[in-house]
């Protein structure tokens, strides 16, 4: 993780990965996860998304995951959520958020994912994940977005997921640009061999659906469904 990165990208109140109305792979593809009213989602590096707000208008409790303090803050000034916050019992450079809306909690820790514990987040129905495991590189030694993929499922004891994925649309760039989206990010294009090797493990993977995109378009959305083998 980053911090100086990520801090200078939400110095802009509109950063270009911040979208103004819920995702529509979300609104389409999320109820496939057959959760129960009152369910628990966790949303990892969450920012100021207004994803959370629709899945709280669902009848879900949200618990989110966020590096940068000031983009949590901007989540509940902008959408005028009354919070409180406390520090982390055991990690004084984390806080916590907390919120009410449509009658559900929003709880945001903002610090370290890799410093969070299952009992922190406590426990966890599903996983809706539409721009973390596009944000980490994979390059060795750390191999980041590996353990960006054990940790989630650690933290959440292998909850189903809703990933939303970018892949190429190959035929709109040359080969030079082609490297630099898979390698430059973020966000990373995944291909969908490595889905398949970070999580067949411990999931059945499914590929969804795509959105519609213009030949000129760089980037596909997609979604992918994860739901534990056991």
């Amino acid at each position: 993780m980053n911090p100086e990165f990520w801090q200078e990208k939400w110095q802009n109140p509109q950063p270009g990965f911040h979208q103004a109305k819920p995702n529509q792979l979300l609104v389409s593809y999320f109820k496939s996860l057959s959760l129960a009213p009152a369910s628990r989602v966790f949303v990892p590096l969450c920012g100021k998304s207004i994803d959370m707000l629709w899945l709280a208008e669902q009848g879900y409790d949200v618990i989110g995951s966020e590096l940068i303090d000031s983009a949590v803050q901007q989540f509940f000034s902008e959408n005028n959520i009354e919070m409180s916050i406390t520090k982390h019992p055991k990690n004084e450079s984390m806080n916590i958020y907390q919120g009410q809306y449509a009658g559900r909690l929003i709880q945001i820790f903002a610090g370290d994912i890799f410093e969070l514990s299952p009992t922190d987040v406590g426990t966890i129905d599903a996983v809706y994940d539409r721009a973390a495991l596009v944000a980490m590189p994979d390059k060795a030694p750390t191999h980041l977005r590996r353990q960006y993929v054990q940790q989630v499922i650690k933290l959440t004891q292998t909850a189903p997921q809703l990933l939303l994925n970018f892949a190429l649309n190959a035929p709109a760039m040359d080969e030079a640009t082609r490297l630099s989206r898979q390698q430059g990010g973020p966000p990373f294009v995944v291909s969908d061999d490595a889905i398949y090797g970070y999580y067949q493990e411990a999931y059945q993977v499914e590929f969804l659906d795509q959105d519609a995109f213009e030949p000129t378009d760089r980037l596909i959305n997609q979604a992918w469904r994860l739901i534990n083998q056991s």
